[in-house]
């Protein structure tokens, strides 16, 4: 019987101090003259002087704790959010400073008021955690990633401004660091008892729907995005531009009690009346926005952002539409733009005064459109995915803006998931139809260069000029080709953390940083973040778990035999059909086949089994698993489903 293996979404391996921690430079490589002098362009470009972002970051401090470290009831490590401390320097050669100087921003930590009966408890995850007053107690919004950063959060709450109850949480999308803390704050008892939970439309599902089938993947890829391998120093991992990192404790679910189901549906819970934005498909596919009038307050959530969000995960995830983003911030201009006094979001501070709001309103609206529409018109003139990031420079107006920097998407990436929306990835040139795969095309162009030494040799030449772009196209063909090829994997690694020090984009810094560490040293089997949480394996609807299965069949050795089983339920009454046929997996719900044996289990025991907390023979001997029919078929048919690997190699072969 298969387990099922989902890492977290935001991803693997974070600790304390990890054993055989990798370290991204040998601590004597040079900064390139050309790193220095194009961050000092990006110095030059931008406002470095103007510290209104750090007055709104600052404003409303109340306090924070002096023991920076959260950890779970056994000792284990959660998060630190005293790990910036080195952001209070000035920005290094090793750093872009104007991401040096969004770090500085998001790793301001603590307990901060927004407004009277607003507060939000910022830096204590990568998201943030908001109390709002109700008649009698706290409504709280997006209870961050884990149960303990969570409860802590509460903590401070409950030290500065009085202990009261949580009489109500708002889970604004279907990302983990928005709901995966609630614990921390209440229980199945909680809402029982009348606590409301308000979520948007088709939230459940999309909680474990959206990363599901690809999540191993994902989560590998992640690992790289959020720069959970590199330590925390001024030529590490600075932060991701949409916060600083990830707690890695222990994230749960309860399910909402309130659905919003359309834009200007109004609801009131303790007192506090919402009107809501439903924002489906844009930064998130279950997401709304929404106003609260007694407090001339809108709450942002994660469609509008002190940077320029992604269009294009690197973690990997389908690509979203610039269009519709755009459409749902207008939306929020023309209800709320002449009510809003204070705007505040589930990521960074937030913005007061009508004037300064419109003014981030229209910056983020104007930005995801302009990459949108510019993007369409210059592929309808022939320009491919690759030629139009190379063209397609923002504006002034809105680029010259610190919220629409791309510390976290890049116009890069956000422009080719406009590509790819409307015309997939290939640019309708033949050469492209059915290329070689890197491995082929990598000893192929060693072969044209004349050899790995050749190679190597012009790719020192342009890594001495600061020409690292195509020295990282090139080196990367000689690793492909020769694995083995030290010299070329060096000098490779060297290239990605030049690079990764003029990364303006966090999870770009992070991507080049920890692919150069991996050159070096090599894979770490480090311990990884698991699907630990019953909550999140109980909400996993039965379709999905089957197409999970789907995605796992190994196809050639499932095809030299076609095979039915029934799957049976037994305490939720729920029935399908499996079906391999020609090396695919099918199941149909509510069928049977009377010819096939079947597997009869409790929906705990499929719970168990995928949490790893008893083995197929466990649930045999207590009763809670049965099969009808030949037990080697069962156990023949299940033999074909797979377990990737997670550590599995991306920088080589």
């Amino acid at each position: 019987m298969p387990l099922l293996m989902m890492p977290l979404l935001l991803a693997a391996c974070q600790s304390e101090t990890p054993k055989g921690k990798i370290e991204n430079a040998d601590g004597n490589l040079a900064v390139s003259p050309a790193v220095i002098a194009a961050n000092k362009s990006v110095a030059d470009y931008l406002d470095m002087d103007d510290n209104t972002d750090f007055e709104n970051a600052e404003r409303g401090f109340i306090a924070t704790f002096e023991e920076t470290v959260v950890r779970t009831d056994e000792g284990g490590f959660v998060y630190d959010f005293g790990a910036y401390e080195f952001l209070k320097n000035p920005a290094p050669d090793t750093a872009n400073p104007s991401l040096w100087r969004q770090s500085q921003l998001a790793s301001k930590h603590g307990l901060f008021k927004v407004m009277d009966g607003i507060y939000q408890v910022r830096g204590y995850d990568v998201s943030n955690i908001t109390f709002i007053r109700g008649k009698t107690g706290w409504i709280v919004v997006d209870p961050l990633i884990s149960k303990e950063v969570a409860a802590k959060a509460k903590e401070l709450v409950d030290r500065e401004l009085g202990v009261l109850p949580v009489t109500g949480v708002i889970f604004t999308h279907s990302h983990l660091d928005h709901y995966g803390g609630v614990r921390g704050l209440i229980s199945e008892t909680d809402v029982a008892n009348g606590v409301e939970i308000i979520a948007p439309d088709g939230f459940v599902r999309e909680t474990v729907s959206e990363n599901i089938l690809a999540g191993n993947a994902m989560g590998r890829r992640a690992s790289y995005m959020f720069g959970s391998l590199l330590p925390k120093q001024a030529d590490g991992q600075i932060g991701v531009g949409l916060g600083q990192t990830i707690s890695s404790g222990t994230p749960g679910l309860l399910y909402p009690t309130i659905n919003v189901d359309h834009t200007g549906q109004k609801v009131t819970v303790d007192g506090v009346e919402m009107d809501f934005i439903l924002t489906l498909d844009a930064e998130a596919p279950s997401e709304f926005m929404f106003y609260l009038p007694q407090f001339k307050a809108f709450c942002q959530v994660e469609i509008i952002n002190h940077t320029f969000h992604n269009l294009y995960t690197p973690r990997g995830a389908k690509v979203r539409d610039g269009r519709r983003w755009a459409k749902y911030i207008d939306e929020a201009i023309y209800l709320f733009g002449d009510k809003a006094e204070v705007s505040f979001g589930s990521h960074h501070w937030p913005t007061w005064g009508q004037e300064q709001t419109i003014k981030l309103w229209t910056g983020q609206r104007d930005v995801y459109r302009y990459v949108h529409d510019q993007t369409v018109r210059l592929a309808n003139q022939g320009y491919t995915m690759h030629e139009i990031p190379q063209r397609l420079n923002v504006p002034d107006g809105i680029a010259k803006s610190f919220a629409n920097r791309g510390y976290y998407g890049t116009v890069s990436h956000n422009s080719k998931a406009q590509y790819q929306l409307y015309f997939g990835y290939f640019d309708g040139n033949p050469a492209n139809l059915n290329p070689l795969g890197p491995v082929e095309a990598g000893k192929k162009f060693v072969s044209y260069m004349g050899g790995a030494q050749n190679v190597i040799d012009k790719a020192r030449a342009d890594y001495d000029k600061g020409e690292f772009r195509f020295a990282a196209t090139a080196l990367n063909n000689v690793v492909f080709a020769e694995p083995d090829n030290e010299t070329a994997a060096n000098l490779l690694a060297d290239t990605y953390t030049q690079m990764g020090y003029m990364a303006e984009s966090g999870s770009w810094r992070d991507f080049y940083l920890t692919g150069a560490s991996e050159l070096r040293h090599g894979i770490k089997d480090l311990p990884t973040i698991r699907t630990s949480s019953p909550d999140m394996v109980r909400a996993i609807p039965l379709d999905l778990y089957f197409d999970l299965l789907a995605v796992r069949l190994n196809g050639p050795e499932a095809a030299k035999n076609d095979r039915n089983l029934n799957f049976e339920l037994t305490d939720t009454k729920e029935k399908a059909l499996l079906m391999i046929s020609n090396g695919t997996l099918h199941h149909r719900l509510g069928h049977r086949d009377d010819n096939a044996p079947t597997l009869k289990l409790t929906r705990t025991a499929l719970d168990q089994l995928n949490l790893k907390q008893k083995t197929f023979d466990e649930l045999m001997e207590d009763g809670s698993l049965s099969i009808d029919g030949n037990p080697l078929a069962v156990q023949s048919f299940f033999a074909l489903i797979e377990e990737p690997e997670f550590w599995f190699e991306i920088v080589r072969p």
